[in-house]
This record gives structure tokens, C-alpha cells and sequence, in this order.
């Protein structure tokens, strides 16, 4: 389906989520991260770019790999995507919900 996000039609599945990462860039990201009440800093491009690399490498994403990551411990992790970190974190990268996310 296409969604009209930083006036562009995007490619996203019924949930949202990026169907081509190639249409995802920083104001795509902040028009989501706005759906998502979320207001990007440097902080959230950090973890950002953080997801979207181990997705390239197709990493599995987990909240215990978030954990363990180093990047960002797991308080702040939901400090800044609140309500469901891991989720909202995949969506704003332009990735794939993963697996682990229900």
C-alpha cells in the first residue's frame, strides 16, 4: 500500500513499516518518528543507525541483543521510544518489525 510520508507516496505494509528501505531518509524518519510522538535527536539517529546495520548485515533484533549491544543501555532505549521501543525503533529506521515484536 502507499502512504503519503514527507510528501512522497511511500511503499508500507499494512502496519506501517517501510516496504523499500531505498525511499527511507532523514525526513521520511521524522515524519514517522512524528507519528510516533518521538522527536529525533542525535541520540535516536545513534540507535537508528545502529538498527539499520544489523538489519544490512540481517542481524536479528531482539530487546536482549538491544541490551547487550552497548549502544544504548535498555532504560534509555525505552526513554527514548517509549511504548514499545524495539518496535517503534525498527519502524522510524525504515526496517522490518522483527520477528521478535508481536
Amino acid at each position: 500500500m502507499k502512504k503519503i510520508i514527507a510528501n512522497r507516496e511511500i511503499d508500507v505494509n499494512e502496519e506501517g513499516y517501510l516496504v523499500e528501505f531505498a525511499q527511507w531518509d532523514r525526513e521520511v524518519c521524522e515524519c514517522i518518528a512524528g507519528e510516533c510522538n518521538v522527536v529525533m535527536t542525535e541520540r535516536h539517529y545513534e540507535v537508528v543507525e545502529y538498527l539499520q546495520e544489523k538489519h544490512k548485515n540481517e542481524e536479528p533484533l531482539s530487546i536482549r541483543g538491544i541490551k547487550k549491544s552497548g549502544v544504548v543501555d535498555i532504560k534509555e532505549f525505552y526513554n527514548l521510544f517509549p511504548g514499545g521501543p524495539l518496535k517503534i525503533s525498527t519502524k522510524i529506521a525504515g526496517i522490518p518489525k522483527p520477528k521478535s515484536c508481536i
